[in-house]
């Protein structure tokens, strides 16, 4: 065999110095962990990723394989175990059983006797019960086996009144028994107390347990179109209560704008009386408190810094599109330009007259809505009328509105046993968001209407 020449010395050496056996090469120094023997490939790649981290869990010995180690027998010496005989404390008869225990543990009681709790029944003297216990409708023979018995069962009652002699004494019930039982342990702890110590007397109340169990009885017994009906008058429940929400609402915002529009009212009173030459400083600390939903409620710039008066004049943009368009609609037809010269005096007299005219958007607004609803009530008010529900002839719908709610009930001819909460309540359903929109929208276009004749 021939050495190698030079060309062959020139490829090897080319060969090494390729890129990817250096990459080789560092891969290979940085694998430090090797799969242990006999373990799978799918365990080991929870031990281990492909992005070469470090594994949460390294097998501490993996010279001898991954298999399981065996257990080293004879390190120590076993213990004996014995046959041994033993009594149960629980048990009154004696009985004598068998089981395997440590040679150690010989002697011992019965480590499970610790479980073996009983219930204190109090016991009674013959003079206790003659003088303390005695009751017409319980004989002391029928007491003594009603207390024994509930030794024997631990006051498991429903287990005394099936074990309880019904043939020699009179039948009882579950709350008879329990009754008489806590009654006489009230008894003789009252008798038997120290006098100054706070006691613990069982208290049972018979006629409250026959009453649950009688309901619970009905609850149980009830057909499929019972329950289909309570469903319903639940749903009808809430549905009257959201309406009732609503309402208690609506009348809230109402009254809150009927007290801003009496406020601005009184503020511009008093501003006309007030002489001219107290500064619009001072008149806006004298103002009194007016609501937030008063108009519009425009921003204060009382921070450091140039700022342009025009900005004053900027709605907020609490103010909807809608009453922004009304707005402008409104100050068109009374002749007001949109955006004036914002000089001090200009600008606060044509922010307050901004402010009185949303305040007399939302007014109007608020007449429309329970305008519609007085008429909506009278309409039904026939219907039922009609149908032979009130008694009363109803007026017809097209006669004029009343001036308020109490005015309205004479006229319409409700039944005084008839309020106008159950008719709105029962009757009526609740607005629907596209209905009110389209109210709002033909409330905005009257009030325009009449704002444009002379």
């Amino acid at each position: 065999m021939q050495p190698p020449g030079p060309s062959a010395r020139r490829t090897s050496s080319t060969r090494t110095s390729f890129p990817s056996q250096k990459k080789s090469k560092k891969s290979s120094e940085t694998l430090t962990f090797k799969r242990p023997e006999g373990m799978h490939r799918e365990v080991y790649a929870l031990l281990y990723s492909d992005k070469k981290d470090a594994p949460p869990l390294l097998p501490s010995d993996t010279g001898q394989g991954y298999r399981t180690v065996k257990a080293k027998l004879g390190s120590k010496k076993v213990r004996p175990w014995k046959w041994m005989p033993f009594t149960n404390p629980a048990r009154k008869d004696g009985a004598m059983f068998f089981h395997w225990r440590r040679a150690a543990e010989e002697g011992k009681d019965y480590p499970f006797a610790r479980f073996n709790k009983t219930v204190q029944v109090p016991v009674y003297s013959e003079q206790e019960y003659q003088l303390y216990l005695h009751d017409d409708a319980w004989t002391k023979a029928e007491t003594d086996h009603l207390f024994d018995l509930s030794r024997r069962f631990d006051l498991r009652f429903v287990v005394i009144h099936d074990r309880y002699d019904h043939q020699q004494f009179k039948k009882r019930s579950v709350e008879d028994l329990k009754e008489r039982y806590y009654h006489i342990c009230a008894k003789l702890a009252n008798v038997r107390a120290v006098p100054g110590t706070d006691l613990k007397i069982p208290v049972f109340d018979a006629g409250h347990e026959r009453r649950r169990k009688e309901q619970l009885e009905r609850l149980y017994n009830r057909t499929p179109e019972q329950v289909a009906e309570e469903e319903y008058l639940l749903q009808e429940l809430r549905k009257i209560e959201a309406r009732k929400k609503e309402r208690e609402k609506r009348s809230q915002d109402l009254q809150k704008l009927i007290t801003a529009a009496d406020t601005t009212a009184e503020q511009r009173r008093t501003e006309r009386k007030a002489p001219k030459k107290k500064l619009p400083q001072k008149k806006e600390a004298e103002k009194p408190a007016v609501p937030e939903t008063a108009g519009i409620k425009f921003p204060d710039f009382k921070s450091a810094g140039v700022t342009l008066r025009s900005q004053r004049m900027k709605l907020p943009s609490s103010v909807g599109q809608k009453k922004i368009k009304a707005l402008e609609q409104m100050l068109l037809e009374l002749g007001v330009e949109l955006s004036p010269t914002p000089t001090e005096e200009l600008v606060h007299m044509f922010n307050e007259l901004r402010s009185d005219l949303v305040l007399l958007y939302e007014l109007k607004q608020a007449c429309a809505n329970c305008e519609y609803e007085l008429q909506m009530l009278r309409h039904r008010h026939e219907a039922l009328a009609r149908a032979g529900v009130l008694g009363a002839p109803a007026t017809p719908a097209s006669g004029p509105a009343p001036a308020s709610a109490e005015s309205a009930a004479p006229e319409s001819g409700l039944a005084p046993d008839l309020t106008k909460d159950t008719i709105i309540d029962v009757v009526g359903a609740p607005l629907t968001p596209n209905s009110r929109k389209r109210r709002e929208s033909a409330s905005s276009s009257s009030s325009v209407k009449k704002a444009k004749k002379p």
